[in-house]
């Protein structure tokens, strides 16, 4: 059986498991949508039905998906924010979703791996572990001014 033998119910019932197994964005389910090659008045109706049956929530996926990104991938909230933008999620929603983090945690999380970094340099100068270090926080979405607060302990 391919997709386009599937009938608009079996479709959103694909689409209820797949959103229910894991938090998405609309985005994701959108582009899930066209690989069943149905028309968009249908695809439109399946996405109000995800909605108003709950599977599909972006306030909940921006949360879920702050907490993971920030517990599990270290990413600090410029990395988060923008991932999310790349989703189309909208300012609030991320907004909502950051508050996720708290702020004492991110100060840790942010030690931990500077601490962690800086101890896997130990054979390089001084400029070169600020450079390493500051390289890795950028690239994992951390903020700047903490960055180099942070560099000008060393």
């Amino acid at each position: 059986m391919n997709n386009r033998d599937l009938t608009t119910k079996e479709i959103e019932r694909k689409l209820q498991y797949y959103c229910s197994y894991q938090d998405r964005c609309h985005k994701e389910v959108v582009s899930k949508l066209k690989t069943f090659n149905i028309n968009i008045q249908n695809s439109n109706q399946i996405i109000s039905n995800l909605i108003r049956d709950g599977y599909l929530n972006e306030s909940r996926f921006s949360k879920s998906f702050v907490r993971g990104k920030f517990n599990f991938k270290n990413w600090g909230k410029i990395r988060i924010t923008n991932e999310l933008k790349r989703r189309n999620i909208s300012s609030y929603n991320i907004n909502h979703g950051l508050k996720e983090i708290d702020e004492k945690d991110y100060e840790q999380k942010l030690e931990e791996l500077f601490t962690k970094k800086l101890s896997s340099l130990s054979k390089l100068t001084s400029f070169e572990k600020k450079k390493k270090i500051i390289s890795y926080l950028l690239y994992r979405g951390w903020e700047s001014n903490l960055i180099y607060s942070k560099i000008n302990e060393i």
